[in-house]
């Protein structure tokens, strides 16, 4: 717990003399999201978080964190919330005595929170990043829902534009960073893949000199990568030092052998696809760095599951479905486009998709590189969104382009056939998974 007196010497906030000895645990800008005895911080968004301090105090608040003072409301008045939120989850993070292992890069950041995060909870009291939360609020919630007694966590942190992941990265702290890779997801922010590994590299600012530092070692730019601390490298090529042999997919599992550190042993994931195999060997160079034993490390890989729509693969109505459609880039659109090839089907296998936004001048050329690659994968590609017409139009004729999802729609019903594979993957901002749950509600 928090009192609001050590909340506001953190961050330089002001509070009444009766209100000092309050206290809170965890914070939370939503009042829909907050549990009994969180702090909720009224930001500014489209509408302003001082309306919904009222519902916050019916939802049980302990209080509130805003830029001005409300007459009976136990509050901590600030000048900037947001800012207020980081200092208080940067000083907090100072009296804990978790290692906090940070994970950024372009594709599979998630995924791999989610295996390092199982790997890790069987060795150790763990707490990881929930939803989405790995921006500038999101890092804060995170950090400040950590209990005195975790002992390890899992911290995911995203970015836009340059600078974001540093500010992120000295409220965590981390122990051991991560990153997956360096693609072209938010290139049209930043320019160029050797700006976005710089933005990735930022992960390290906030960390101390004895920290770890994992890194894909079948990523060209990372492989040259100077980070001034001790280094591993996981991937599929002799010179990493973790790497996986043997590996093989079947029925959507992949089975490896992790091959390093003067270790050898066997490992079974519940997933399909080698992008999968990469994230895993990151999460065993942590569980090990960590010291979790190889036995436990292969039960928490054997245990994951994936979340919310990515790579989610389920049975329906005699069909196979691939929901991957949470973001896309051109890199993990190639990674899904492999798994609907990889999977045994006596039907079809269909590709729905969507644009891939914030590519920028890149974005009409990888679309067209995207469909390329679904032409190769499937037997029908249909693609929705001004950029997926690239999509379409290189996938020759298998693709079809639709402007509506609506229309998408329609032509998936009457093309789809129970036993027929169908992946859908496309930018968040598409809402592909409005198709996916359309297809299946029959008129």
């Amino acid at each position: 717990m928090i009192s609001f007196r050590q909340a506001a010497l953190w961050c330089g906030g002001a509070v009444l003399p009766q209100e000092e000895a309050r206290t809170f645990s965890g914070i939370r800008n939503d009042s829909r999201e907050l549990q009994p005895g969180n702090l909720f911080a009224a930001l500014q968004g489209v509408r302003d978080g001082h309306d919904f301090i009222p519902a916050a105090l019916e939802k049980g608040a302990a209080g509130a964190l805003g830029a001005r003072r409300i007459p009976g409301v136990p509050m901590i008045v600030v000048p900037d919330p947001l800012k207020a939120m980081g200092d208080l989850a940067r000083e907090y993070r100072k009296t804990l005595g978790a290692k906090v292992i940070g994970v950024t890069g372009s594709v599979g950041k998630t995924t791999t929170k989610e295996m390092i995060s199982a790997v890790l909870e069987t060795a150790f009291v763990t707490q990881h990043t929930e939803k989405n939360y790995n921006n500038d609020i999101g890092v804060p919630i995170t950090v400040l829902d950590l209990r005195p007694d975790c002992e390890a966590a899992v911290v995911e942190m995203g970015m836009n534009h340059a600078g974001e992941i540093s500010y992120l990265s000295k409220i965590a702290r981390p122990d051991v960073a991560v990153i997956t890779c360096i693609g072209t997801a938010h290139i049209g922010n930043l320019g160029s893949r050797e700006n976005i590994c710089r933005a990735k590299l930022e992960i390290l600012d906030g960390m101390d000199a004895d920290g770890t530092v994992i890194l894909n070692g079948d990523d060209d730019l990372l492989q040259k990568a100077g980070t001034g601390r001790k280094t591993l490298y996981f991937g599929l090529s002799e010179g990493c030092d973790l790497r996986a042999e043997e590996i093989r997919e079947e029925d959507g599992e992949t089975r490896f052998t992790a091959v390093g550190l003067g270790r050898r042993f066997p490992v079974v994931l519940p997933v399909a696809g080698v992008h999968n195999v990469r994230n895993a060997l990151s999460a065993i160079l942590v569980g090990l760095v960590c010291g979790a034993e190889p036995e436990q490390i292969v039960r928490g890989l054997a245990g994951f599951r994936n979340t919310g729509n990515r790579q989610n693969i389920y049975q329906q109505d005699g069909y196979t479905v691939i929901a991957d459609c949470y973001n896309a880039g051109p890199e993990s659109m190639a990674a899904s486009l492999s798994v609907l090839a990889g999977r045994k089907t006596a039907g079809r296998r269909i590709a729905v998709l969507g644009d891939m936004l914030e590519l920028g001048e890149h974005g009409p050329e990888a679309h067209r590189r995207v469909g390329e690659i679904a032409a190769q994968c499937a037997d029908l590609v249909l693609a929705f969104g001004p950029l997926s017409a690239g999509i379409a139009e290189a996938a020759g004729e298998k693709g079809r382009h639709f402007d509506s999802r609506e229309a998408m729609t329609a032509a998936l019903r009457e093309a789809a056939q129970p036993g027929d594979v169908l992946l859908f993957k496309g930018s968040h901002g598409m809402h592909l998974e409005k198709v996916l749950e359309a297809f299946f509600i029959r008129p």
